[in-house]
């Protein structure tokens, strides 16, 4: 291949990737819409009357705009009406869930919403182009108030480029509009139309990757119901997914039934000795029950394509938001004074009898000259100078409506145009408040299937299958044996578990153990405290424990929260042994907050108190190796008990604290015979 050649070849690759990525594959920034998506609601904007089209209708009038033909704009058109945001639909739209195609096009309908037009349209304001033929005009790109790229999110593919971006709940981005125009920093997640559950600790801003998962309820022992999908997967897809997996003898299952018609429905019957709880791990690991969904934030911004995050498309639309805004201020505040100045003609027009100049005037010059002259005591009093235009739109007022000029009215109609105008002043200088309002105004407007969140944020790291797992199963301990589990049949109940739970218990010896709950297992005639081995359930309880070394009898306090513990590792609350040997005993665990123990000293020894009461209160929190706090140093202790804290004792507590503070600060204040 010659050098011609080649240059002719890159020079025409380069021509059609440009095309294709600006025309065809990448979304806009500004309005969020591909060309063809963009060209279908202009459309409907032309079309609008309140009442739903064929969409066969559609699809024609929009090919005036789009030069690639109907299938695009018919898929394009049906995509956009299952957002339900721009465009409502009537008839069979098909179904994301199941993959059920839509009807033809001539069998459904569909129309403009409402806060399609609020949020995009404004002629004025939008610029317009020739269309492909030249034969009428289309805009370069709508002037949208609010991101609907982030709410819809899309995807594309053109040469050397892709973009994938994920759609987001309506509601948290108009949220994080309002928090952006105060200035604060924003953070979006994914929101899918089918639910599922999604982790969204490697999003990274819309430029990473999410991990969905589908819906599981696993009550029934013996049965899986699948009730939401992962975003992009299908109920037809899962089926196969599932049959595969059998197929390969990595799941054991008896029948698949598929239910779902407006929700998901999937019943996984399983085989025998095979439980629920037993299989959803394998459904997670070889099935589309999760997927890994990457995404990648690529626009057109300014006529070139761009690469984002979700944040930053958020504060260009805030900035976008002021500015349009703005502008539809301005043009409001003219349009208001070209009325002003037409009611402000019209008056001084009639009621100073300009009309009677032109009754002898033969020509059209003089007529204007004599009214422009009749004008020029007036100048003060008008808006901006009289031209042709307003001469002409004077000369065709007709004799009745002069006859029956109403001066009051005209008053009052000025009053009205000039509030207007000062109030639109007023929401120029007060633009964040006015867009406030703004944002306020389209959440009322959303479609009610908009609102609320449908897909759960979870980290499946850290809760891995658990978070989907049903707790069915009732962990029981048999103090007469010391056994613990959920397959006793006698023993009273600790906790509602699943299999995957993890599970603290805490003997009276100080000693504890986090394990995942046992269907059987020796724990000891002493439990003391059982619960789920989490990090946010244990970061809330404090235990404190009261201790003793044996050889010289001296008690501790100790107090201590736990943090992450090795499964099946056996910790203890009481110090390691040293040099000396010593050896400690547990008297008392507790996990009361406001608990006290109350010593008790046998008498004849000398002591000052006879009691004394330890708070716990008074002892700080430490790490559980940690040593504990000596309060009784004698042999001499009659007996001790643990209660909690009174009200009363509670309350002067607090007064003994403060009295002390007050001697403190006085104690610093400098005498009168301190030194300089």
């Amino acid at each position: 291949m010659n050098s011609y050649a080649k240059d002719l070849f890159k020079k025409n690759y380069i021509e059609y990737a440009s095309y294709v990525i600006k025309e065809r594959a990448i979304p806009d920034i500004m309005d969020g819409l591909k060309p063809v998506q963009r060209r279908i609601i202009h459309t409907l904007i032309e079309l609008d009357d309140g009442r739903f089209h064929k969409v066969a209708n559609v699809v024609g009038r929009t090919m005036s705009y789009h030069p690639h033909g109907d299938a695009s704009i018919y898929s394009a058109l049906v995509n956009l009406a299952n957002c339900n945001l721009l465009i409502e639909g009537q008839g069979n739209f098909g179904n994301f869930m199941t993959g059920d195609n839509a009807a033809a096009a001539r069998y459904i309908e569909c129309r403009l919403m409402p806060i399609a037009k609020k949020i995009l349209y404004n002629p004025e304001l939008t610029e317009f182009v020739d269309s492909y033929d030249s034969r009428s005009k289309e805009p370069v790109r709508f002037q949208a108030k609010i991101p609907i790229l982030v709410i819809q999110g899309t995807d594309g593919i053109a040469p050397g480029m892709t973009t994938r971006i994920l759609p987001h709940n309506f509601i948290e981005v108009i949220d994080a509009l309002e928090k952006a125009l105060k200035g604060e920093n924003v953070l979006l997640y994914p929101d899918f139309p089918g639910g599922g559950i999604v982790d969204v600790s490697d999003y990274k801003d819309g430029c990473g990757t999410v991990t969905v998962r589908a819906k599981l309820n696993t009550n029934d022992p013996k049965k899986i119901y699948i009730e939401e999908l992962p975003f992009g997967v299908t109920s037809e897809q899962m089926i196969n997914s599932i049959e595969n997996a059998v197929k390969k003898d990595r799941l054991k299952v008896n029948s698949i039934s598929d239910y779902t018609a407006e929700k998901v429905s999937i019943e996984i019957s399983l085989s025998k000795n095979t439980y629920s709880n037993d299989i959803v791990d394998a459904l997670y690991a070889y099935t589309l029950c999760e997927e890994k969904v990457s995404c990648f934030c690529l626009v057109i911004q300014d006529k070139y394509p761009l690469e984002t995050t979700i944040s930053n498309i958020i504060s260009f639309h805030s900035k976008h938001l002021i500015d349009v805004l703005q502008g539809e201020l301005n043009l409001q505040i003219g349009h208001l004074n070209d009325r002003l100045h037409s009611r402000t003609l019209e008056r001084i027009f009639i009621e100073e009898r300009i009309y009677k100049r032109i009754e002898q005037k033969r020509s059209q010059e003089a007529i204007n000259k004599s009214i422009v002259s009749g004008f020029e005591p007036y100048k003060d009093s008008l808006i901006r100078e009289l031209s042709s235009e307003d001469i002409e739109r004077l000369l065709k007022i007709p004799i009745r409506r002069i006859s029956l000029f109403d001066m009051e009215k005209n008053k009052e109609e000025i009053d009205i145009i000039n509030q207007d105008i000062e109030k639109a002043k007023y929401h120029l200088d007060h633009i964040i408040d006015y867009a406030m309002t703004y944002l306020e105004e389209i959440k009322k407007m959303a479609p009610k299937e908009l609102e609320k969140r449908k897909t759960k944020i979870s980290d499946f790291d850290a809760i891995s299958v658990r978070e989907v797992a049903q707790r069915d199963k009732i962990l029981k301990y048999d103090s007469s044996t010391g056994y613990v589990g959920y397959d006793l049949k006698n023993g009273s109940d600790l906790l509602e578990v699943s299999v995957f739970d993890k599970v603290l218990f805490v003997s009276k010896n100080g000693d504890y153990v986090s394990m995942v709950a046992p269907d059987k297992f020796f724990i000891g005639t002493s439990l003391s405290y059982c619960n789920y081995s989490d990090k946010d359930i244990l970061s809330d309880v404090v235990f404190s424990i009261f201790y003793q070394e044996k050889k010289e009898n001296v008690f501790y306090i100790k107090r201590a929260k736990l943090g992450g513990l090795i499964t099946n590792k056996i910790y203890s609350f009481l110090p390691e042994k040293t040099e000396k040997d010593e050896d400690y005993q547990v008297r008392r665990i507790s996990i009361i907050e406001d608990g006290v123990i109350t010593a008790k000293y046998k008498k004849g020894f000398g002591y000052k108190k006879i009691e004394e009461n330890f708070y716990f209160s008074d002892f700080l929190v430490k790490n559980p190796k940690a040593r504990g706090v000596r309060v009784i140093n004698n042999k001499q202790l009659s007996s001790f008990s643990l209660r909690a804290c009174t009200e009363g004792e509670k309350q002067d507590k607090l007064n003994n604290e403060k009295q002390d503070e007050e001697i403190d600060e006085k104690a610093e204040q400098p005498s009168l015979f301190d030194e300089d």
